[in-house]
């Protein structure tokens, strides 16, 4: 087995999709039997600092040239592509989703990271992502080429407990408050359905402070009061009561290179009311979900009307997510395929 190196930025404890990925990745490898060495950097990252740079380089050129080094998205998408250049270790790249399609960037900034992104793909060896449509960008985007390229798909956790809906009826959200995650969509579309019996919690730490603040003054507006709580960060167990308590999960998505939460809440037998943007038609089981168009709190409104006042209809996506929950693989799956990728490096 490859000796490894993983680096990754920031916090790995942060409650992202892309840190509980690669943070269960790393762990998973490590149960193996692999030796994968974790390579902390800075925080500033996807907007490194000039002292970040400096350590980036240093720590990532003093290692051991015989460790595959997996290289985090932040690290692909911003790090100067002469900088990594100076690194002697094969390459892996993980990416998410490609940075240049984040929400709220200005035309410069895109094509900064698109054409950085684009260049330090061309120094990796190899390229991990978590879905097919990711995969199917960066072939058609980015010049990545079909067997340079591992789909590793998230894994999922059982449940801790069978579910147990309470009532009225919960409208489960999770996502940081960002932008890209469409929590102000949702508030618009749960402002439409007050004469519904319902309530709302939308889980998720404040990633961006300006959108969180206008968040808050949204909620405000609209005076959907106790009916709608942001619970901000949870723990797992709190987490997982809040899973097993929902009736719906929501999720107003603007963009998704793959969605764990969707998974999660297959997991837990829950029926998905979003949007038919990025991989989330590829993730959520046609028959387990309504999807709509992202930016339209009308649509979403009316797709959630359906699951709280349809029982029936309500019951046949229920049954058909909870038999794809059943199906989704495990983190050991994850990381089987991910070291079976490094294997095969040169």
């Amino acid at each position: 087995m490859k000796r490894a190196a993983f680096a990754i930025p920031g916090d790995l404890t942060t409650l992202t999709g892309g840190y509980i990925y690669e943070r269960r990745l790393l762990e998973g490898l490590r149960e193996l039997g692999r030796d994968v060495q974790y390579v902390r950097l800075g925080s500033s990252y996807p907007d490194p600092s000039p002292a970040d740079l400096v350590d980036t380089v240093a720590q990532l050129t003093a290692l051991d040239a015989d460790r595959v080094l997996i290289l985090d998205g932040f690290l692909v998408g911003t790090l100067p592509t002469e900088s990594l250049a100076h690194v002697d270790n094969p390459l892996v790249a993980m990416v998410h989703h490609p940075l240049a399609l984040e929400e709220g960037l200005d035309d410069e900034r895109r094509r900064y990271l698109f054409h950085t992104e684009r260049a330090n793909l061309v120094l990796a060896q190899h390229v991990l992502v978590p879905s097919p449509h990711t995969a199917a960008i960066l072939a058609e985007r980015y010049d990545v080429a079909a067997d340079r390229i591992t789909i590793a798909r998230p894994g999922t956790d059982a449940p801790l407990g069978p579910s147990a809906p309470t009532q009225p009826p919960l409208i489960l959200s999770v996502g940081i408050q960002h932008p890209r995650k469409g929590h102000d969509v949702l508030l618009a579309a749960l402002a439409q359905l007050r004469h519904l019996d319902w309530r709302a919690v939308i889980v998720g730490s404040s990633y961006d402070a300006p959108h969180a603040d206008e968040l808050a003054r949204r909620h405000a507006e609209l005076d959907l009061g106790d009916r709608v709580r942001f619970a901000g960060r949870v723990e797992p167990e709190e987490l997982s009561d809040l899973y097993r308590s929902a009736t719906v999960f929501a999720l107003a998505t603007r963009y998704e290179g793959y969605g764990i939460v969707f998974d999660e809440a297959l997991a837990h037998g829950l029926p998905i009311v979003s949007c038919a943007v990025g991989a989330v038609p590829d993730t959520v089981p046609a028959d387990a979900g309504l999807l709509v168009a992202p930016d339209d709190p009308d649509a979403l409104a009316a797709a959630l009307a359906t699951l709280l006042t349809d029982p029936e209809r309500r019951t046949q996506l229920t049954a058909a997510a909870a038999t794809a929950g059943a199906a989704l693989p495990r983190w050991s799956h994850t990381a089987t395929a991910v070291g079976q990728a490094l294997d095969r490096l040169h």
